[in-house]
């Protein structure tokens, strides 16, 4: 027998999954509880119950995109036989793939506050297994700043990419390739090689 509860997760994944192709189709303002819950074909206070706003409903739409990523990143993090540069490519790669497969949500995910309390575990978690990733290629003490520097440049190819403005007939370079130079030269850098070290004012 099916309880209370399971029927409960039941619909509230059917209305995140609902949430989610709405986003995918009309970005964030196509996003509402009654449009969510049309698609989802449940009662109309069906998604009132689970959700308490839409802004709720999108949050948990940013959070459910960054545990997925972290997911994935945990997983090449399994993969020990692979080069931890290599690794380290990968896991950018897969973030800059949502912004090509899904922009609405990779918008979405960069709009949510950083200390919003619902996104600060989940997007926490998939800074902290890139910060694993990229503490194998440069070492520990380097990790955080190096790390910054990754997801940094990640964000700004995807953006650029997106908006068009990074046309590989114009710079001669494509996402792929951007990655692994980005890559080549942390290692680099680590080494101590071609490094000029700027402190602060």
């Amino acid at each position: 027998m099916v309880t209370r509860a399971e029927t409960a997760a039941a619909t509230r994944r059917t209305l995140i999954r609902a949430a989610s192709q709405l986003l995918d189709e009309g970005g964030p303002d196509a996003v509402t509880l009654r449009a969510v819950g049309a698609l989802a074909g449940v009662s109309r206070g069906a998604p009132y119950g689970h959700f308490e706003s839409k802004e709720h409903l999108l949050t948990q739409l940013a959070v459910e995109a960054w545990n997925a990523l972290a997911d994935d990143v945990e997983q090449l993090r399994a993969d020990l036989d692979a080069d931890p540069g290599a690794r380290l490519e990968r896991a950018v790669l897969g973030l800059i793939a949502v912004a090509r497969r899904q922009p609405h949500l990779y918008a979405l995910m960069f709009s949510i506050p950083a200390d919003a309390p619902a996104a600060v575990d989940a997007a926490g978690r998939l800074e902290n297994e890139f910060l694993t990733l990229v503490a194998d290629v440069v070492g520990e003490p380097d990790a955080h700043r190096y790390g910054a520097l990754v997801l940094s440049s990640a964000h700004g190819i995807a953006g650029l990419e997106l908006s068009g403005h990074l046309a590989k007939d114009t710079w001669g370079v494509g996402v792929e390739q951007l990655v692994q130079m980005l890559v080549d030269a942390i290692r680099l850098g680590a080494d101590g090689r071609d490094r000029i070290v700027r402190q602060p004012d």
